[in-house]
């Protein structure tokens, strides 16, 4: 069976990419940017907040290894999905939580995993995470790239 695509957003993409990477079935894990305005945005863009992109993972997986489901399950646990447009000490829009969906059946399976997550009582406030149809995806440039493999960190947690 051939791979498919699923699209995170949940802070910085340097700690996302790791935890997708590390995901048994997952073929690959690209830091890049989704959801704005701008074609091939940089870095520096994004950061201006002019694009209105998110820092995003674009995840290859093989499904019959790991489902689209489970990788959400991942998504939920490995951020806080109740803050809006930051992760911790990294603060905003770029930062954003937001589920980009290939297909229709992604987006319902995402609304699904987010509303059982939201009714497990795991979260005090509500999940504030977007769900959206997948829009352009744009590689973040090279250094991006495995950036915390490449300094022999795990995570960018303290």
């Amino acid at each position: 069976m051939a791979h498919e695509r699923a699209t995170f957003g949940a802070g910085c993409f340097w700690g996302v990419e790791v935890t997708f990477r590390n995901v048994p079935g997952v073929a690959d894990a690209i830091a890049g940017y989704s959801g704005g305005t701008t074609e091939r945005p940089t870095y520096e863009e994004v950061c201006r907040h002019g694009t209105g992109h998110a820092e995003v993972v674009d995840v290859t997986f093989d499904p019959e290894r790991v489902s689209y489901e489970q990788l959400l399950d991942v998504f939920f646990t490995s951020h806080d999905p109740t803050q809006l447009n930051r992760q911790g000490p990294d603060v905003g829009d770029q930062y954003r939580s937001v589920i980009f969906t290939h297909g229709d059946a992604q987006q319902r399976v995402a609304e699904a995993v987010r509303d059982r997550w939201q009714a497990s009582g795991r979260y005090r406030k509500p999940i504030v995470t977007r769900i959206e149809p997948a829009q352009p995806f744009w590689p973040a440039e090279d250094y991006h790239q495995r950036y915390l493999e490449k300094r022999g960190l795990a995570s960018c947690h303290v």
